[in-house]
């Protein structure tokens, strides 16, 4: 193919096809943004309040809830759950569908993924047990059916994150779940609470392995902010309950007695020592992750849910 010369009279055509496209294509300014794939954003003196009401109204009447007996929680603590145990459930693919819709109501509804992620590792072959523990999570839906997420305005937009392991919490497995969550300010941007891979030998391993999780996600959200102009200049803070496993990160020297864990856990440390991550102490009490790793009391659930800006509309 011939090279390809652009004279003045070429450069000047160019630039007005340029205009011109850029007029034909104009986008219209929009509204502000209220609804969007079952999300409803309202816009209060406060902030910016963003919650899935009308479809978890719509998923309590499809499932025959709509008129069901509300509770305060959305699992009982110390359940045991199995994978055996129990009666199968008549109708494998409405307990399959009842799980996916309330996976996409942890969108704006943090306070379920704990009990909604248990209930999703029961979907190949579930029992009835399992079927009454999803329909106590609708019953706690049903209880907070006005409740949403709440991004107060005006605040310090610092990210701090939470992270706590339960150890051995999977019956059938005895894998340990990983819970963690992060702050800009007051509001919830991230978090997640899913089962390790593997097997820990001890608390700490589990914890370790759950603060090498969350300093990934660290990395990830530093570098998002980062693109958006939004400079993470300092050391993101994690808070831990977990004192031996904030000295295995801060310790360079502490690895010699726990050679079993896995190497790549060790990222950790390495983001501690880069000063990019301050693993900080904090009562377990004060520990908003254990909202992902665990069946909590009414008062703690409730403490917590507050702590995540998860409250009812105004």
């Amino acid at each position: 193919m011939d090279d390809l010369i652009i004279t003045g009279d070429d450069e000047e055509e160019i630039h007005q096809t340029k205009e011109n496209l850029s007029i034909r294509f104009q986008m219209k300014e929009l509204r502000q943004l209220k609804h969007f794939l079952g999300l409803e954003v309202d816009r209060t003196q406060e902030g910016i309040f963003q919650c899935q009401h009308k479809y978890a109204k719509d998923l309590l009447q499809k499932f025959g809830m709509l008129e069901c007996k509300p509770i305060s929680t959305p699992m009982e603590p110390n359940v045991k759950l199995c994978t055996y145990e129990g009666k199968d459930v008549e109708d494998a693919t409405m307990y399959q569908q009842l799980v996916g819709s309330l996976i996409y109501l942890t969108l704006t509804r943090p306070d379920i993924s704990y009990a909604v992620g248990v209930m999703s590792r029961y979907m190949q072959n579930p029992k009835k047990s399992h079927l009454d523990a999803v329909r106590r999570i609708l019953r706690y839906v049903k209880s907070t059916i006005d409740y949403g997420h709440l991004y107060k305005k005006g605040e310090d937009c610092k990210l701090i994150g939470y992270c706590d392991a339960d150890y051995a919490g999977d019956h059938d497995t005895r894998r340990s779940t990983t819970g963690y969550v992060f702050k800009l300010g007051s509001g919830t941007i991230s978090w997640c609470s899913k089962r390790q891979p593997t097997v820990s030998f001890s608390t700490t391993e589990a914890e370790y392995r759950a603060a090498a999780m969350a300093a990934q996600e660290i990395t990830w959200l530093t570098q998002l902010m980062n693109d958006l102009h939004q400079l993470v200049d300092y050391s993101v803070s994690l808070y831990y309950d977990n004192q031996s496993a904030v000295h295995l990160a801060e310790n360079p020297a502490f690895h010699a007695r726990t050679k079993h864990v896995e190497i790549h856990y060790h990222f950790i440390r390495e983001k501690v020592l880069q000063e990019e991550i301050e693993m900080r102490h904090i009562n377990t009490d004060d520990q908003v992750a254990d909202l992902f790793t665990k069946g909590l009391s009414t008062g703690k659930f409730k403490k917590f849910r507050r702590q995540l800006n998860v409250v009812q509309r105004l």
